[in-house]
């Protein structure tokens, strides 16, 4: 004889997406990952970093639950700043004029692809706050 299964009822989300803190790491991590390697085999950013900083920003806004915008804006480019300031002073030390040289030449080298990815990111931003009025 055998005995009924009991179905354990499926679990149910409130909504599908990633809310604001899983925006937050999924951003991080995807930008410092793409950083990191750049920075192993190139030496500096460039392209890759940049592109990373684009998806992170497409994705965080796309993946994202509603109302996770300003997070998904926001997060690359502090992401990006705090990864590079880390790395910059674990691979040249603590040498105050070359840090500070190298963190302005890694802003300035992904400069285009922060402008436009925060240029959508607001658009998205601010364009989601005026259809809720």
């Amino acid at each position: 004889m055998t005995t009924p299964t009991v179905q354990k009822p499926a679990l149910k989300l409130s909504t599908a997406g990633l809310t604001k803190p899983g925006v937050v790491v999924l951003q991080t991590l995807f930008i410092s990952f793409f950083s990191l390697i750049e920075l192993v085999f190139r030496h500096g950013v460039g392209i890759l970093t940049g592109l990373a900083i684009c998806f992170a920003t497409f994705g965080g806004n796309r993946l994202g639950r509603k109302g996770t915008a300003y997070v998904a804006v926001v997060t690359p480019p502090l992401a990006f700043a705090g990864f590079i300031a880390i790395a910059i002073v674990a691979i040249d030390g603590l040498h105050p004029s070359r840090v500070g040289l190298d963190f302005i030449a890694s802003l300035a080298g992904t400069a285009p692809y922060l402008i436009v990815s925060a240029l959508y990111g607001w658009y998205v931003f601010f364009d989601a706050t005026k259809k809720k009025r």
